[in-house]
């Protein structure tokens, strides 16, 4: 009894040292686990106190490394650019900036061109970066887009140089045409016909301050200050009495219809304007002796119905390649013509600005040899409140309606 008391006494004393012992082995492992290591003070830098709030306000997108090159922190706009991809910094020329600045603690600021992510065909991103220390160990870059301002820019020179090249012609026909006078002066006959050609090179001159007046105001002033309901076929009136002496010379033969109680919101000199310059056009560039027609209707549209007026001559037609830059300020399709009809090339420019304005559009359809037809959809009066800050963009794909396509029209008024 003694040998098996002292046995069963041994047994429990090993016991218990057992469980002592693997109890202090628990212990000393959950306390090296949760010791700092190397590895995860390098993995998981925190940001200074204050950093992720001001990162998530800035307008710019940012990007926060580590010693490692590694991303720590990086705004949605980053990714959206492509300046990140798969953890790290995907831009060589400011992954070096990077690196310059956390061995010297500068600040450096460079501007880019990078491609597009995708294709990497079109217009590249023009960003301006900057790169500064953020603290001991971390980075900060900072990277805006540029490339609207970039566009912006650049359609601000364009627009000068050609204002510059448009206001110089006429310009210098004056100064040619009043030496010429003064050389003639004994000459009754030449000076009547110099003074003739001043006063075609003076009024061409009035004609492109005037249409860069309206264009400056279509494009600052706000229509919804002054809307109000306008009758179409009054716009329809008032454009075909602005354009009748230059239809008349021509025989060209004007005909409405269509436009009986129909109205759209909006500001009645901005439409008047935009709809005098598509007729105006239509006439300059027909034919004598052909037919100009100008037609409108109510269509259904998910926002709301929308008023269509159509504008259709009988003209040469545009190509392709030309309809795709008919709106654009100063472009012509026929330089030559356009100088002898007078034209300055901003009248579409005008109606494209007073469509948009208004939450509607302009598109053209055309053919060569067989005319055009330029299309003026704006909202009606009852849904145009709704729709006026909207601004879509042309569509200058072929297959606009023809004025074949319009339903026929009431008792169309002809116009001599």
């Amino acid at each position: 009894m003694d040998v098996n008391a002292a046995v069963a006494a041994a047994a429990a004393i090993a016991g218990v040292l057992t469980g002592v012992i693997a109890m202090l082995a628990f212990r000393w492992s959950e306390r090296d686990q949760k010791r700092p290591t190397r590895t995860s003070l390098h993995t998981d830098p925190v940001l200074p106190p204050g950093v992720d709030t001001v990162l998530s306000v800035l307008r710019s997108s940012a990007v926060v490394l580590d010693e490692a090159d590694a991303v720590v922190k990086a705004s949605s706009a980053a990714y959206a650019l492509g300046l990140v991809r798969g953890g790290k910094l995907a831009v060589e020329p400011m992954l070096l900036m990077a690196r310059d600045t956390r061995r010297d603690g500068e600040i450096r600021q460079v501007e880019l061109d990078l491609p597009r992510r995708g294709t990497g065909r079109g217009e590249a991103l023009a960003v301006s970066a900057r790169v500064a220390p953020l603290g001991s160990r971390l980075v900060l870059l900072l990277v805006e887009d540029l490339t609207e301002a970039r566009r912006i820019e650049a359609v601000r020179r364009d627009f000068v140089a050609n204002v510059s090249h448009e206001l110089k012609t006429p310009v210098g026909a004056l100064s040619l045409l009043s030496e010429a006078v003064m050389d003639a002066s004994d000459d009754p006959e030449a000076v009547t016909r110099f003074a003739g050609r001043m006063q075609i090179e003076a009024t061409r001159l009035t004609n492109l301050v005037q249409e860069l007046i309206d264009l400056s105001r279509v494009q600052n002033d706000d229509p919804l200050e002054d809307s109000e309901p306008v009758r179409v076929d009054e716009l329809v009136a008032e454009a075909v009495d602005r354009c009748r002496h230059q239809a008349g010379a021509k025989q060209i033969t004007m005909a409405a219809g269509g436009t009986a109680d129909l109205h759209v919101w909006g500001s009645r000199g901005q439409l008047a304007a935009a709809l005098g310059n598509l007729v105006e056009n239509a006439v300059n560039y027909s034919p004598a002796r052909t037919r100009v027609g100008i037609a409108a209707r109510r269509v259904s549209a998910p926002g709301g119905d929308l008023i269509e007026i159509a504008v259709t001559d009988q003209g040469i037609g545009i190509s392709e390649k030309d309809k795709e830059r008919v709106f654009e300020r100063f472009y012509r399709v026929d330089p030559a013509r356009s100088r002898a009809t007078g034209g300055t090339g901003l009248g579409l420019a005008i109606v494209k600005h007073v469509a948009a304005s208004h939450g509607g559009e302009v598109t053209v359809w055309s053919s060569e040899g067989q005319g055009s037809t330029f299309t003026l959809r704006l909202p009606e009066a009852g849904a145009a409140r709704d729709r006026a800050h909207q601004h879509p963009d042309l569509d200058d794909e072929a297959g606009q309606p023809t004025a074949e396509s319009y339903e026929p029209l009431p008792a169309p008024e002809v116009l001599p």
